[in-house]
C-alpha cells in the first residue's frame, strides 16, 4: 500500500510539472542597457519587490506595420565612400543584413538638402518646362551607390520613398534655394519632376515606393532648402497636378504622404488633405516629424489624424538628435539626460516646456513606443550615418546619427541609438499588426505587434533607475522575467 501511495504522488508531482511546463511561456529576451547591453541576449532574470504585470491581447489589433529605418543621405553616403571597404560593408551589414537591423523603411531626398554637401537640383536649366534636361546625375557618385549596396545587403528588401526639400530656384516667386513658393505656372512641371524621378530611378534598378510631397511645407526659419505649402495649397496641387500626372504615367499605385512635418499642426492638415473624396483619393496617408518636442509625442494629434483617416498611412518620417554635436565612443552620453534640442535655445517661453534636456536613447525609445500606441505604423531615423561633427553639411546645421565615423582615421562607433532602432527595425517587420495589451506600471512604457510569421514581439522602455520584475502573460501561458534599469528590452515569443 505504501508503494503505491509513493507512485501515486510521484505521478502527481510529473503532471504537476508538465502542467507548469506547458504553461510557462516560451521567450527570448533582448536588451540594451546604460549598464552596457547591447541587443545583447538575456537569460538570467532577477526577482524583485517591483513588480509589472503586461497581459497581451492578441485579439485586439490596431495599425499595420509598414517598417522602421532611416534616410539615405548625401552626407552618409560620402562619408561611406572615404572609409575601407570593410566598414563601409560593415555598416550597410549593420542596417540591413537579416543578422542586422534589418531596416524595412526608407527614405532619400530629391533635389539636395540641408544635409547634402551643396545645393543642387535634377533640373538645372531654367524655364525647361517639360524637364527635357532633367538628370540624377549628382546621385551617381555617392547616393545611388550606398542604396544599391544596401539592396545587395538586404536580403527581405526594402521600400523606399522620395523627398523634395525644394524645386529649383527658377520654378519659385523668390528665385531662391530657401524659402518661397512653386509658381503656380509651375505646377504641372513640378508634378512632372516626380514622374521623371521614378522613371530615372527605375533605369538605375531602384523602385521607389512613393513620395512626401514636401519636406517641411511651413519651413525651417529660412535656413536651409525649404519651399513653403499651405494646407489647401498642397492639397489642390496633389488632386489636380501631382496624382492626375502619376496616374496617366502608369505610376498611380505609388504611394503619396501628405504634410510631412511636426504633429501640433496635424489637425488643419489632415483636415484639409482629406476634405472630401476627389482629394482623399490621391493622399495615401500622413507624414510626421518630431521636432515640436522630442519629448511630447502628441498622443491627441496622432489619434485625430487617424480618426480623420483610419485606412491610410500615418508615419513618422524624420527625426533625430539635432543640435548636437555627436559624443564619439561615449555610450553613457546617450543615455544621460543632457542632450539637448533646438527648442532648448529657440523655442518661445510659452513652449519651452516642450523642449527639456531629455537622454538621446530615451528620445527614441519614448518616441517609437509612443507612436506605436497611437496608430503611428512606421518610424523613419534620419541620416545613417554622420562624422565627429554631425555634418557633413552645407549649412553647419549639426546632429547625431545611430552610426558615428572618423573618415580620417577610418574608424566607425555604433552608438546606443542604433541598438534603440534595431530593438524595432529588427523585430517588429512590415505587415505585422499592433496588438493590445495591459500594463499595470504607467512608468514602464509596453508596445507589442504580431508579425506575419505567427511570431510576437514585444518591446519595453524602462527609463527609471530601478529594475522591475515582470509577469508577462498571453492567453493561459505566462513567465517571470525582468528589466534592468534605464534599459529597453524586446521580447519574441515564438509562433504558438
Amino acid at each position: 500500500m505504501k508503494q503505491l501511495k509513493y507512485y501515486t504522488y510521484s505521478l502527481l508531482l510529473l503532471l504537476m510539472s508538465c502542467h507548469e511546463t506547458e504553461n510557462k511561456l516560451q521567450v527570448e529576451v533582448f536588451e540594451t542597457s546604460a549598464k552596457g547591453n547591447k541587443l545583447t541576449k538575456v537569460s538570467t532574470f532577477q526577482t524583485l519587490d517591483n513588480k509589472v504585470t503586461i497581459a497581451l491581447k492578441p485579439e485586439q489589433t490596431f495599425q499595420t506595420i509598414s517598417g522602421f529605418g532611416g534616410a539615405f543621405t548625401e552626407s552618409s553616403a560620402y562619408l561611406l565612400n572615404k572609409l575601407s571597404k570593410k566598414n563601409r560593408d560593415t555598416i550597410l551589414q549593420a542596417y540591413f543584413a537579416k543578422d542586422g537591423a534589418r531596416y524595412s523603411l526608407t527614405r532619400t531626398h530629391m533635389n539636395s538638402c540641408d544635409f547634402s554637401l551643396t545645393n543642387y537640383s535634377y533640373t538645372p536649366i531654367e524655364n525647361d518646362v517639360d524637364l527635357e534636361h532633367f538628370t540624377i546625375k549628382e546621385d551617381k557618385d555617392d547616393l545611388i551607390p550606398m542604396i544599391k549596396d544596401a539592396m545587395a545587403a538586404s536580403e527581405d528588401g526594402f521600400k523606399i520613398f522620395a523627398s523634395p526639400w525644394t524645386a529649383a530656384p527658377w520654378m519659385k516667386d523668390n528665385n531662391s534655394w530657401v524659402g518661397g513658393k512653386l509658381l503656380p505656372k509651375y505646377y504641372d512641371t513640378w508634378a512632372l519632376f516626380f514622374s521623371k524621378y521614378i522613371e530615372a530611378y527605375n533605369a538605375e534598378g531602384i523602385e521607389i515606393w512613393g513620395f512626401t510631397v514636401e519636406n517641411e511645407p511651413h519651413g525651417n526659419g529660412n535656413n536651409w532648402e525649404s519651399m513653403h505649402f499651405s494646407p489647401k495649397e498642397m492639397t489642390d496641387f496633389v488632386q489636380f497636378h501631382l496624382g492626375p500626372k502619376l496616374e496617366a504615367d502608369g505610376y498611380g499605385e505609388k504611394i503619396i504622404l501628405g504634410y510631412d512635418q511636426n504633429r501640433a499642426g496635424l489637425k488643419e492638415w489632415v483636415d484639409e488633405m482629406y476634405r472630401d473624396e476627389a482629394s482623399s483619393k490621391y493622399f495615401d496617408g500622413t507624414a510626421i516629424h518630431w521636432y515640436e518636442s522630442t519629448y511630447d509625442y502628441f498622443p491627441e494629434a496622432l489619434q485625430y489624424a487617424h480618426a480623420k483617416a483610419p485606412d491610410k498611412y500615418l508615419i513618422e518620417t524624420e527625426g533625430c538628435i539635432d543640435a548636437e554635436v555627436p559624443k564619439w565612443n561615449d555610450d553613457d552620453w546617450y543615455w544621460r539626460k543632457e542632450a539637448t534640442d533646438w527648442g532648448w535655445d529657440w523655442a518661445s517661453e510659452e513652449e519651452k516646456y516642450l523642449h527639456p534636456k531629455y537622454a538621446p536613447v530615451n528620445r527614441y525609445a519614448r518616441d517609437i513606443i509612443g507612436c506605436l500606441n497611437n496608430w503611428v505604423d512606421g518610424w523613419v531615423d534620419w541620416n545613417m550615418v554622420l562624422d565627429t561633427k554631425g555634418g557633413p553639411n552645407w549649412f553647419e546645421n549639426w546632429c547625431v546619427a545611430p552610426v558615428i565615423v572618423d573618415p580620417e582615421k577610418d574608424e566607425v562607433y555604433f552608438t546606443p541609438l542604433y541598438y534603440t532602432m534595431a530593438h524595432f527595425s529588427k523585430y517588429m517587420r512590415p505587415d505585422a499588426k499592433v496588438i493590445g495589451l495591459e500594463n499595470s506600471d504607467k512608468d514602464l512604457m509596453a508596445a507589442a505587434v504580431q508579425n506575419p510569421d505567427g511570431t510576437i514581439a514585444v518591446a519595453l522602455f524602462n527609463e527609471t533607475e530601478t529594475p522591475k520584475s515582470i509577469s508577462l502573460s498571453i492567453r493561459e501561458k505566462a513567465i517571470e522575467i525582468s528589466i534592468d534599469a534605464k534599459a529597453i528590452q524586446t521580447i519574441v515569443i515564438p509562433k504558438s
